[in-house]
């Protein structure tokens, strides 16, 4: 950014709350309200079903959890946001008025993420980087907002169609730090910017690997990294597992992805991820 970089982020700022950055990643829980998420999509339609499960994940050690409401799967079709809204809002604004955790929307729309905020949200994980909704950007500068800028090539319904980069690594890393100069000079704070490489959002098993063994690159840059691989097929790919089954690949990219840089990951399995963060945790302390 210019000739002299900011200095990367000790803390995360979302609206009036914040979250200091540690020795291992803070865990950012899932928690799909859609029919058609490709690992948990159904499972919480209902807002009881979504609330309890936000609960269970916040006891489980999640500092963040992420709400959405439209899938954002390879092939998924956009959904109206007003029905995007009608599946988060009852669950925001109910973990809102009990609990301290903190609360990520997972959308494109700036309306949707608007009235998120109004619910009580405090971060817009936006997988377009704000390039689908021309609005987010100052919506996200007016409240304050943390946010979430990944990288995805095309949109979810074409995103696997033949993916091509230069240099995955450099375009990715380009096209993220190109999109928070943009909000920085709409006046959202570099301490409310965390980015994501995308994972497999417009990328192929190459792709992706050569992404994750470049982390260390991008968690070079001054804005805190967020890596989001949990249960994705590229995991399958390597493994020959169902989604239900990839934890223990989940889980080791969780724990390379800590080892590379990585501030924040985004996951299904928030107990196993966190014992297995405490274990690392005890173990460089020698305890």
């Amino acid at each position: 950014m210019g000739a002299r970089q900011p200095q990367r982020p000790t803390r995360w700022l979302c609206r009036d709350r914040s979250v200091a950055f540690r020795a291992t990643p803070l865990i950012m829980g899932i928690l799909n309200l859609t029919p058609d998420s490709f690992s948990d999509g159904g499972h919480f339609n209902e807002p009881d079903a979504a609330i309890a499960r936000a609960r269970e994940m916040q006891r489980d050690g999640a500092d963040i959890i992420d709400i959405g409401g439209e899938s954002t799967r390879p092939g998924a079709r956009p959904v109206p946001a007003q029905l995007e809204c009608e599946r988060i809002l009852p669950v925001i604004e109910a973990l809102s008025a009990e609990s301290d955790v903190l609360i990520s929307v997972d959308t494109m729309k700036a309306e949707v993420a608007g009235r998120a905020l109004a619910a009580g949200a405090h971060i817009v994980n936006d997988v377009s980087a704000t390039t689908c909704d021309a609005d987010m950007v100052a919506l996200i500068a007016e409240h304050d907002a943390g946010v979430v800028l990944m990288h995805m090539q095309g949109t979810p319904g074409s995103m696997q169609d033949k993916p091509h980069y230069e240099d995955v690594v450099d375009d990715v890393r380009r096209f993220l730090l190109e999109r928070a100069e943009i909000l920085v000079a709409a006046g959202v704070g570099v301490e409310q910017i965390v980015i994501d490489p995308g994972v497999g959002f417009g990328k192929t098993l190459e792709h992706n690997l050569a992404l994750l063994n470049g982390l260390t690159r991008l968690s070079q840059d001054p804005f805190p990294l967020l890596v989001g691989l949990s249960r994705k097929r590229w995991i399958g790919e390597l493994t020959g597992r169902e989604v239900q089954d990839r934890l223990a690949g989940s889980l080791a990219g969780a724990m390379v992805c800590a080892q590379r840089g990585a501030k924040i990951v985004r996951v299904h399995d928030v107990v196993e991820t966190h014992d297995a963060f405490s274990v690392i945790e005890a173990m460089s302390k020698g305890v």
